[in-house]
């Protein structure tokens, strides 16, 4: 697999470029390993990043802190000499963890990393869930090596992740959830944009009382747009042309990057929308195919631009987006 640093390095004559708008997800890329098992290679995903992730160094200090003072564990491991001495009460602060994205995985995988390996038994309780949103958030969560359960991978989305949580903690018994009778907050790790869904659902007052989850968000890592994706994303479409590719699909995740990747493409009008007539007279014998991951995407593109691209996913999965893209080709 090649990143956007290696271009279309690699390439033959028979494939056709699939330009990810994402950052490559670690330890493994679903899309990659997905686009990679098509029709015999035939389609080379390339990840292009398109946003730039900052992480709040003052919420890692924070995590750390709340680590080593055994905020996630409360066994009697946890209960030594320091916190006898220190407290009276159990230190254990949260009762499970919630991964909606790489970024916060990586974040607290940076974490887990500072802290003394032999003793991650004894912060971490081997009974206080880690709830993930997917099958990648789930890998990226179990690479860290912690003696929790990795729950919820096959949920997909927030809102079904959130159902899952209320379903789960039923069959949990009082010495995960709770302290002192009061439910233990779950930990929710963000980046300073996010849906509300999970909480929201988490802490409905619609919700029995003794159903109710509290919900800790800690917000650990900030994004904008990346400054040098307009620029790496028009020099692999000039790559392109000179090695002769005919055919090529640019896949696009978020509305961030949606103007500059137009704009590399080369399709936008002075006034910053969108121009069918620009776009043939640029494409020549390349031509260039959209995907959105979604409709969200899809309408912001639309509204914003007045493009409505190839085809939007029905599923917003590697498996949505290969089968949207494979049936419009067919």
């Amino acid at each position: 697999m090649e990143d956007v640093t290696s271009g279309l390095a690699g390439l033959t004559i028979d494939q056709i470029p699939v330009y990810l708008l994402k950052t490559k997800s670690s330890p493994v890329d679903t899309y990659e390993e997905h686009f990679d098992s098509l029709s015999n290679a035939k389609y080379k995903p390339i990840f292009v990043p398109v946003l730039e992730h900052m992480f709040r160094d003052d919420a890692l200090r924070s995590l750390r802190r709340s680590a080593e003072r055994f905020a996630f564990a409360g066994g009697s491991e946890a209960n030594d000499a320091y916190l006898r001495r220190a407290t009276n009460n159990p230190a254990k602060k949260y009762g499970g963890l919630i991964f909606t994205s790489q970024r916060a995985v990586d974040a607290f995988g940076y974490i887990v990393s500072k802290l003394d390996p032999s003793k991650l038994g004894a912060l971490f309780d081997k009974d206080m869930p880690l709830y993930v949103v997917g099958p990648a958030t789930a890998r990226g969560v179990r690479s860290l090596g912690l003696p929790c359960p990795v729950l919820g991978e096959e949920t997909g989305n927030g809102e079904a992740l959130a159902e899952f949580i209320l379903n789960y903690r039923k069959s949990l018994s009082q010495d995960v959830t709770h302290l002192n009778g009061q439910a233990l907050p779950l930990l929710f790790m963000v980046g300073e944009q996010r849906r509300d869904i999970i909480p929201n659902t988490l802490q409905s007052d619609g919700l029995p009382a003794e159903e109710r989850t509290p919900v800790t968000e800690l917000v650990v890592y900030e994004t904008g747009e990346a400054a040098t994706f307009e620029e790496s994303f028009t020099q692999l479409l000039r790559e392109a042309k000179v090695k002769g590719v005919k055919k090529q699909w640019v896949v696009v995740f978020s509305p961030q990057g949606c103007e500059a990747m137009l704009n590399a493409l080369g399709w936008l009008k002075a006034t910053g929308k969108y121009s069918e007539a620009r776009k043939q007279a640029v494409v020549g014998t390349l031509k260039s195919r959209v995907a959105t991951i979604g409709p969200t995407t899809r309408d912001f593109l639309l509204q914003e631009f007045g493009y409505e691209p190839d085809v939007c996913a029905a599923k917003p999965t590697p498996e949505g987006v290969a089968e949207a893209i494979v049936a419009y080709e067919q």
